[in-house]
């Protein structure tokens, strides 16, 4: 064989790619002939020229190691507000929020907050100590080493809270912040200097006071942290009461003193436990329960009137504070015996029957208990749209995020739905949606049980749909009339439902095209997933062009049958004898004269 010449081989090569070329545009025509039919194929999923777009994946970031998240969880505390604490290095807090796993913030909340009750305590030692100290005779040499000890490590708690936790303290003046460190310089004056010449006296601690702002903090966090916060406000008032009668009784000491212990009826007399009998002085004096002796003294006396005074202001102010917390508590069950009343009001006078009265009392009684509230929305209307968000993702961004039909869609687009959601509680036996209905809203289950049910008397139950399930997008997604329900839904048990209505999709979807064509993709799919194809019946109004061929008659079948054994030229000769004596005899002669032109020779 011949061997090929160079110009043959390359004309070969030519051929082969321009048969390449010419079936990559043709490749590339159709694909642009099903993107103009149906505009809803996105870009991103159609290769270019036949080949696939690959991306490229991001490497993985190494696991951080247990000493590092230690460390930031201790020196960079989340936790800190900005109004009382700000960062070293907010940038690296927030990378390591993102780093760490959630246990690892909220940890790092816990330690805050224990963190704050070990600053509060020693803010405490010294409120409360120092006026003992200041007015009692319980500070002696003999123990003077261990009332030292107490205080120098108190100042080394405080030390530690602003060099390491709060290392700039911030306050709010005109709406804007403001960094100061001269209440921590105040506060950690060494006055004890000043322990040379006056010897160990306990006021000269008071700039240590001056940490006050660490327990309002402290009581903040920790009416965060509670679920019923209003104890522990109860708890806080009843401590300022009793503080009150802490200092009197240490006034009531000091001027006994001064006056001279036992001088009079009226002063302390020195016997029995000092504090105690002094405070159970401040307390019969402050809340005016009488049966004090008569003050001789002017002394006495303006230390009387004084105390009437401050006791009466004081003890109506804690009495106004303890309502207030107790009316607070209870606000927002009170507002719910409100609405409850009302409702049953209103159906009273309407004559609503029983039956519907028991089913409406048992939708407020469950909402109440399961949310603590009858309308969501009205709290979140009070919130900026940010903070609403926030609330949002929270709360309801990992319920829908493993909705199928929203996953692949933009991030922004589902936080935008969540704000829209409208939470709304099913009694046991309640029909969400019924077949042939109008579709104008989608249902994501948040909590409970759905059951599709059918049969003759709506009793067969076909599917039970859980919690994370969605049901109703067909309606809400079909268009052009397709928005009539297609099955029965009824709730089984109590169920929470977040419903999205029609048009709010509509309004959300408008700045996201790319999700709508995907979930209008997606409609498509669930439309034509379980349609069968219509079996083509015959219209009655069609007219017959050419009928169909009538069955054949028995008795020519059975003439058939008879040919096919006998031959066809043996039949027609057994016809012909059979047939031709009986036609003869049969035949007129004057027929047969005009048939055969003549007359027969027999009859001549």
């Amino acid at each position: 064989m011949r061997p090929q010449s160079v110009a043959s081989i390359g004309s070969v090569v030519v051929q082969e790619r321009l048969n390449e070329l010419v079936s990559l545009f043709k490749g590339r025509t159709e694909r642009q002939k099903d993107r103009l039919l149906d505009p809803d194929e996105s870009e991103e999923e159609s290769p270019i020229l036949g080949l696939p777009i690959k991306l490229p994946q991001l490497p993985k970031l190494p696991p951080m190691p247990d000493w590092l998240r230690a460390i930031l969880d201790f020196r960079f505390p989340s936790s800190i507000d900005p109004f009382t604490g700000e960062n070293f290095c907010p940038s690296l807090t927030q990378r390591s929020a993102e780093l760490l796993p959630d246990w690892s913030v909220s940890t790092a909340d816990l330690i805050y907050v224990l963190w704050l009750f070990c600053v509060v305590a020693a803010w405490n030692w010294n409120v409360w100590l120092i006026p003992v100290r200041w007015a009692f005779p319980y500070q002696t040499a003999e123990n003077l080493h261990l009332w030292l000890l107490a205080d120098y490590t108190c100042d080394f708690i405080y030390i530690l809270d602003i060099l390491v936790f709060q290392p700039r303290l911030q306050f709010v003046r005109g709406g804007d912040i403001v960094v100061s460190r001269l209440t921590d310089e105040l506060l950690l004056f060494p006055m004890e200097i000043f322990y040379v010449f006056t010897g160990v006296n306990s006021l000269l601690r008071f700039p240590r006071l001056l940490k006050y702002m660490v327990f309002f903090e402290f009581n903040d966090r920790m009416e965060a942290v509670m679920k019923k916060a209003y104890i522990y406000r109860v708890i806080r008032t009843s401590t300022y009461l009793l503080y009150s009668l802490h200092i009197n009784a240490c006034l009531f000491y000091w001027g006994s003193d001064y006056e001279g212990l036992g001088s009079t009826k009226w002063v302390y007399d020195g016997k029995g436990n000092a504090y105690i009998r002094c405070y159970y002085f401040a307390v019969k004096t402050l809340i005016t329960i009488g049966g004090l002796p008569d003050p001789t003294t002017v002394f006495e006396i303006c230390f009387q009137l004084i105390n009437y005074f401050v006791g009466v202001f004081a003890f109506s102010i804690m009495i106004g504070q303890m309502r207030d917390v107790v009316g607070a508590a209870t606000a927002g069950e009170n507002y719910y015996r409100a609405c409850m009343d009302s409702t049953v009001k209103y159906m009273n006078s309407y004559n609503i029957p029983r039956e519907v009265q028991n089913r409406i009392k048992t939708w407020y009684d469950y909402t109440w208990k399961s949310q603590g509230m009858l309308d969501e929305q009205e709290l979140l209307i009070q919130l900026p749209a940010k903070m609403r968000l926030d609330i949002a993702v929270d709360v309801n961004y990992s319920i829908v995020s493993k909705v199928a039909l929203f996953q692949g869609c933009d991030r922004q687009m589902v936080f935008d739905m969540l704000t829209r959601l409208k939470s709304v509680v099913y009694l046991p036996g309640d029909f969400v949606c019924k077949k042939g209905e109008i579709g104008r809203e989608m249902y994501i289950i948040k909590q409970g049980e759905v059951q599709v049910v059918g049969g003759p008397d709506l009793q067969t139950v076909f599917v039970t749909i859980r919690a994370g399930s969605v049901f109703g997008e067909i309606s809400l997604l079909a268009g052009g009339g397709g928005n009539r329900r297609t099955a029965n839904v009824k709730a089984h048990g109590f169920a929470n439902l977040f419903i999205l209505d029609k048009k709010d999709l509509a309004e959300i979807l408008v700045h996201y095209p790319e999700s709508q064509k995907l979930l209008r993709k997606k409609a498509k799919k669930m439309l034509t997933k379980d349609k069968k194809p219509e079996e083509k019946r015959p219209s009655k109004a069609t007219v017959e062009v050419i009928p169909p061929r009538p069955d054949t008659p028995k008795l020519f079948k059975a003439a058939l049958k008879v040919t096919e054994q006998a031959g066809i030229e043996g039949t027609f000769a057994k016809l012909k004898k059979a047939y031709k004596p009986s036609e003869s005899a049969a035949e007129d002669p004057e027929v047969r004269r005009h048939r055969g032109g003549g007359v027969d020779e027999s009859e001549t």
